[in-house]
């Protein structure tokens, strides 16, 4: 799937795109009872690779969005560096998701909520490679108000 995205327009705005593609993503894991996280991996305006949660379903502590994604866009691509794709994840990543950024080389990664608990950056030292940019807060109040929504509902 393609986005023809002008050069004038505003990146932001493609960011919120394709993070609502990922927000998409979290609303399957949500119906699916598991931890309402979606990411989308994308490589010159194609998305190349989707997915979310599947921890509960695959019985597979690995099997985070991001996971899915990179095992996605690594079959559309024919290999196993993402050196010029983005990936978009509805929460931080936590840190094997960073680990496995690292070492498929993502050349940038954009989250929506922060994840004071989990999240990579929490651990201290970057868990990024060298070359990966990093942004965060792109529908951040969406993205957070899935996950609180879903554990207020198991907790209720």
């Amino acid at each position: 799937m393609y986005f023809n995205f002008t050069e004038e327009e505003d990146p932001a705005q493609q960011d919120e795109h394709y993070m609502r593609l990922a927000l998409q993503e979290a609303q399957k894991a949500y119906e699916a009872e598991e931890i309402p996280i979606g990411a989308v991996v994308v490589c010159k305006g194609r998305i190349i690779g989707r997915g979310h949660n599947l921890t509960e379903q695959l019985n597979d502590v690995t099997a985070h969005a991001e996971m899915q994604a990179f095992t996605a866009a690594s079959q559309t691509l024919g290999g196993k560096y993402l050196k010029d794709c983005t990936l978009y994840v509805t929460i931080e990543p936590c840190v094997m998701c960073a680990g496995a950024s690292y070492w498929m080389q993502v050349s940038r990664i954009v989250y929506g909520a922060s994840e004071p608990k989990r999240g990579f950056s929490t651990k201290g030292g970057n868990l990024l490679h060298p070359k990966t940019v990093l942004k965060g807060g792109v529908l951040s109040e969406e993205c957070g108000a899935l996950m609180t929504r879903f554990f207020a509902n198991k907790r209720g």
